[in-house]
Order: C-alpha cells, then sequence, then structure tokens
C-alpha cells in the first residue's frame, strides 16, 4: 500500500509498504480523510518537541473499519479514532486521565499514522461516526484538544477568555469556550485570520499584539479587569511568556501550545495574581464525544475551518505552501 514519509525534516517520500495484519483487540481502517494539523506542519519543520525521524504523519482521521472484532463496531462503518495509545496501569490512567498516560503513544508522533491507505489501530481507540460526513469526522480530533483545554479552564459563564492564536486549535477553543459562556477574545498576529474569526462567527473581539499596546486594548475590552482564563495555542515563546501579562488577579493560565524552550515570568507578578497556571494535553473520550454532540446540535460547524483540499497524491508536492501564512491556510484536508 502506498505511505507518504516525512524521512527528515522538510522532505517527504513515497513509499509502497506492506498492509498490516489484523491481530486481536486491534482494527484495520481503510483511510479516508487525513486534516492536517500544527503537530504535522511543525514536525516537517524539524521544531516539533517527542519527535523522531522517519515517520508516518496524520492524527486527525475519518476511515471506514476493514476489519474489526471490536463489539459493537462492524465492517464498512464510518468512524474516527482516539490517537492517543495509553497504557491502562499508570497513575494518570487509573486517575481518569489517559491522555497523559507516563508512557503515552500519540498516532503520527511517536508511532506512524495515518498517512497511508490502511492503518491499525486499538479497538478501544474507536469512535462512532454518528452518521457524520467523513470531513467532520477527521475534525473531532483537534475541536477535541479545543474542547478539553476548556474543560481544564472549567470556563465561568460571563467571564472573559483570551484565546493566543487563531489557527485550528485556538478556534476550537474559541468555539467551546463560547459554548460555555464565556466572552471571548481572539489574538493573532494575522490579520487575515482574525478576520476569519469574525466572518465566521466564532468571535467578535479581535486583538492583533503587534499593534498598539494589546494590554491595553485588552484592559479596554474588559473594563479593567483583564481576562480570568488566557489560552495560548501558539506554541510560540514570545506569545507564551507575553501572556502572562494578560492575566486578570485570580486568573488561570492555559498552555495548550507546545514549545522546546523554558517559560520565563515573573514570580512577584504571578504571586501577587494569585494565578493558575495549567497545561492542556490531548483529549479523552468525553471530550470527543462533546464535539460530537455539539456538532449534532449545530452548536458548532467545523466545515467552516477547511480552507484547502487535496489528494493524497499532492501532499508531497502541496505540503510547503502550508508553512507559508501568505496562503491562508486554517484547516487542509486530504482525501485518499
Amino acid at each position: 500500500m502506498k505511505s507518504l514519509i516525512c524521512t527528515t525534516p522538510g522532505q517527504f517520500e513515497y513509499k509502497d509498504i506492506s498492509e498490516p495484519l489484523f491481530s486481536k483487540g486491534n482494527t484495520i481502517l481503510k483511510i479516508k480523510r487525513i486534516g492536517i494539523c500544527g503537530t504535522d506542519l511543525h514536525a516537517y519543520e524539524g521544531t516539533q518537541p517527542y519527535f523522531y525521524y522517519p515517520r508516518i504523519l496524520g492524527h486527525e482521521l475519518a476511515a471506514e473499519i476493514a476489519e474489526t472484532d471490536a463489539p459493537g463496531f462492524s465492517k464498512g462503518e464510518q468512524v474516527t479514532f482516539i490517537p492517543y495509545f495509553n497504557c491502562g496501569t499508570c497513575i494518570a490512567c487509573t486517575s481518569g486521565r489517559p491522555n497523559c498516560c507516563e508512557t503515552l503513544k500519540v498516532s503520527g508522533v511517536h508511532i506512524d499514522g495515518g498517512m497511508t491507505e490502511y492503518l491499525s489501530v486499538p479497538s478501544y481507540s474507536l469512535v462512532h461516526g454518528n452518521d457524520h460526513t467523513l470531513e467532520e469526522l477527521a475534525l473531532v480530533e483537534p475541536l477535541a484538544i479545543g474542547a478539553h483545554a476548556v474543560w481544564r479552564a472549567q470556563i465561568r459563564k460571563g467571564e472573559f477568555a483570551l484565546v493566543i492564536g487563531a489557527g485550528p486549535i485556538g478556534l476550537g477553543i474559541m468555539e467551546f469556550a463560547r459554548i460555555a459562556g464565556a466572552k471571548v477574545i481572539a489574538m493573532d498576529i494575522n490579520d487575515q485570520r482574525l478576520a476569519f474569526c469574525k466572518e465566521k462567527n466564532i468571535v467578535a473581539l479581535t486583538v492583533n499584539p503587534s499593534e498598539g499596546n494589546p494590554a491595553e486594548t485588552i484592559k479596554d475590552i474588559t473594563a479593567g479587569s483583564m481576562p480570568t482564563a488566557v489560552f495560548d495555542a501558539t506554541g510560540s515563546l514570545f506569545a507564551i511568556n507575553k501572556a502572562f501579562s494578560y492575566m486578570a488577579h485570580s486568573a488561570r493560565y492555559i498552555l495548550v501550545g507546545l514549545q522546546k524552550g523554558d517559560i520565563t515570568f515573573s514570580h512577584p507578578e504571578f504571586h501577587k495574581r494569585e494565578g493558575t497556571l495549567m497545561s492542556s494535553r490531548n483529549a479523552t473520550r468525553e471530550d470527543f464525544e462533546h464535539v460530537l454532540t455539539c456538532m449534532k446540535s449545530k452548536l458548532i460547524d467545523p466545515g467552516t475551518y477547511i480552507t484547502h483540499r487535496v489528494t493524497f497524491d499532492k501532499v508531497k508536492k502541496t505540503f510547503d505552501s502550508w508553512l507559508d501564512p501568505k496562503t491562508g491556510v486554517i484547516k487542509a484536508m486530504v482525501e485518499m
């Protein structure tokens, strides 16, 4: 079967590899759609932590079941899956937090992913499609990342939430913070992305930190209080460090984006706010189900995120362009 392998940073190769063999407790998926995410882009750039080459990328997937012994699932059924494979026995797993398992293996990051025709996954990771389209199913995982971050923040109705980074993950955070009742502020240095947020009715309040004094702008929007929930979805060390200055007294700061460096902030300033700093990693089955419920009830329209579509045989030629902000990519979708 044909696969696309990231052999080194900046280099893809199409290769024929053996199809996976069916085994008990696993399911063979026939891949139908692949969403391209920031992890894929960063892996291609060589800036993704926890990453080794060569690797088959891809974990935002919609598929058809080719073979399974999973109870309640059947051959030919359209599904997505939870691409974080956990041990089930460590302290995180036994505490109901398998998304941050001590030995977690993420498909397309630690192990080979879905940029291939067929993929074997643990049957426990399957998620029913529930009559959703293939493109919707391929977007459940990135939206679940946002849903999990909002769950971590324990958003309160009516509070101001600042989301820094208006890419796909940031948009998901905005959507679920809005659904939870927050007054959401989008921040990005890309005016095109901020315009997208407004045009698609995701948020009404936007800030470009490269224009004027962003802290004063946010202070004006929040009537002097500043946001009580701040999310980073950039993975930019500069943006992460700067965002401490946007926190209200008593605020929570949730790191969703990931980078390789050390975070630096003023302890006295953070301390006097009695700030809460937390990370948000991956998502749980409950987050996936919440996303599907919100899709079904039309609280969220994931199709609005897809700005670029390409067939699998064109990915190698096209991928470089998705790194350029001028192309206006929010979400690229690959069709198998």
